[in-house]
């Protein structure tokens, strides 16, 4: 993904969920991800899908069980 894509994303992702601390960062070595942050903590992982022309992204996020714990 190049940084306009990204930026692009990002706006998507602070518009969304209406929280700014929201960022995408291109991903060292890939160009079909991007990784998603809050604030500093890593949250996930964004993967482009470009597939017979028609273009989606794919946002996948783990939650183990210790996050569960602490809310």
């Amino acid at each position: 993904m190049d940084r306009k894509e990204v930026q692009k994303l990002e706006s998507f992702f602070q518009r969304r969920f209406n929280v700014k601390g929201i960022s995408v960062r291109p991903r060292p070595r890939k160009d079909d991800s991007a990784e998603v942050y809050f604030g500093d903590e890593f949250v996930g992982v964004l993967f482009r899908d470009d597939e017979e022309g028609e273009l989606s992204y794919n946002f996948t996020m783990a939650i183990l069980d210790i996050d569960l714990e602490e809310a």
